[in-house]
């Protein structure tokens, strides 16, 4: 697939990626090391002064000390890892859902920046940047020989300062200079449109804005749409890699009137977090799918989980990833932050998701296009080297192929849960019966 990145989001794209945060309450303080522990830090300095003194070349003590960190929470598990405090900030960017930019999604191909879209009213929009544009300088530097990643750091920055682009562009006889002033861009953590009869919404990720951006949509859509037409609403949480744990809560919460949407357990039997929702259902006990596939980890996985087993919502497609564990952010002053894996989550019924994941109420597959058939899309926790082993995991396994086809048209999937949703096509599972929630006892 297309690698892609966007600088709405100021890093690369996560996709189905298994590096989704949710967050959680700050671990219980550790217990002292034993003689032997420090015997064996003893050794590592040991062997760390060694390399030092020794090595072929001199190596760096900072991508040392880093990488034995790194080694240390790789051990653990795939999500516990050491962020310096560049990567520190680029997580806290993505989580907070804006920054200073241009407000343009781009890919790389033939060794320059595509334009694949601006978004409206954003500073690149203003300043006549197209789709189909090519990036061939940023501030006279050349765009061949740097790393998507790198272009796309270049042109992030301080709001309100300006940003001189070289483009290339059909038609033009020479190359165009423009000249883009940064400014605020806010990141949409969800999408959504009117299909007719049917109010759909998109969550592209968890960050400190979606659950005001859900609002938004469900009141938009609400405007849109009379009542008395409004068949229902497809929530799409596809190719979603999670996020913040609180905003996962308040997104099931505005379909929920009622009970446990999910709890966090740590190593303490006695470290058990409950979050229950409170009445008043945002959408007026209207229809609801929930669509999943592969791509959708963590914090999708937890409202999938809790509109399953609530009986609020369908869920169709097919098996999610399968994270089922919250890491807790550890700020380490100008030194970055510990991602640590402190508790696992458990949906309403009591079963955690880690190595197994979401089964759908329905499946339905998606196949491949022809380009891409005989390539492995498959996404899921299970087959993360070093994961933690699920109550409920089973030689099955968890996860399926993460891909969404970009037309509509296209999209089984979705055509489904509509046809479901206008009475054209039936099924026991739906409309699921509130009255047979399953919950934990």
């Amino acid at each position: 697939m297309m690698r892609k990145l966007s600088l709405l989001i100021a890093g690369a794209l996560m996709g189905a990626s298994a590096m989704s945060l949710v967050y959680g309450a700050p671990g219980s303080t550790a217990n002292a090391a034993g003689s032997e522990t420090y015997k064996q830090l003893a050794i590592f300095g040991d062997i760390f002064e060694r390399v030092r003194a020794q090595y072929v070349t001199p190596p760096d003590d900072k991508s040392l000390v880093e990488n034995a960190i790194n080694g240390m929470l790789a051990s653990l598990d795939p999500h516990s890892s050491y962020m310096n405090a560049e990567q520190a900030q680029d997580m806290r960017v993505q989580t907070k859902g804006e920054f200073g930019g241009l407000g343009i999604e781009v890919t790389m191909e033939n060794d320059l920046v595509k334009v694949i879209t601006p978004i409206d009213d954003t500073p690149a929009a203003k300043a006549g940047v197209l789709a189909g544009d090519y990036i061939a300088k940023i501030d006279g530097q050349e765009v061949r020989g740097l790393t998507l990643n790198d272009a796309v750091e270049k042109m992030r920055g301080l709001v309100n300062t300006p940003i001189k682009l070289t483009i290339l562009r059909q038609g033009a006889d020479k190359p165009i200079e423009l000249t883009v002033v940064r400014d605020i861009i806010k990141v949409k953590a969800v999408k959504f449109r009117v299909e007719n009869d049917i109010g759909y919404m998109k969550i592209t990720s968890f960050t400190e804005k979606t659950y005001d951006d859900l609002e938004n949509a469900i009141d938009t859509i609400k405007k849109q749409v009379p009542n008395d037409k409004l068949k229902g609403y497809v929530l799409d949480l596809r190719l979603n890699p999670g996020g913040l744990l609180d905003q996962a809560v308040s997104v099931s919460d505005a379909f929920l009137d009622r009970g446990e949407i999910v709890s966090t357990r740590g190593r303490d039997p006695k470290d058990v977090t409950r979050f229950d929702a409170k009445a008043g259902d945002d959408i007026g006990a209207k229809p609801l799918i929930v669509l999943v596939n592969g791509g959708s980890a963590s914090a999708s996985e937890i409202v999938a989980g809790a509109l399953q087993d609530l009986r609020r919502a369908t869920v169709v497609g097919t098996q999610s990833f399968g994270k089922g564990s919250v890491q807790t952010i550890i700020p380490l002053g100008e030194n970055g932050a510990l991602r640590l894996t402190t508790a696992l989550y458990y949906t309403p019924s009591g079963k955690s998701i880690q190595g197994k994941g979401i089964t759908p109420d329905i499946k339905v597959d998606q196949p491949l296009p022809p380009e891409l058939q005989g390539k492995d899309l498959t996404r899921g926790e299970s087959d993360l080297k070093g994961h933690i082993k699920g109550a409920d995991e089973s030689d099955t396994g968890s996860g399926s192929a993460a891909y969404v086809p970009p037309d509509p048209k296209d999209d089984l999937q979705l055509i489904y849960a509509e046809q479901l949703l206008r009475g054209q096509k039936t099924d026991p599972a739906f409309p699921p019966n509130p009255e047979k929630a399953v919950l934990n006892q």
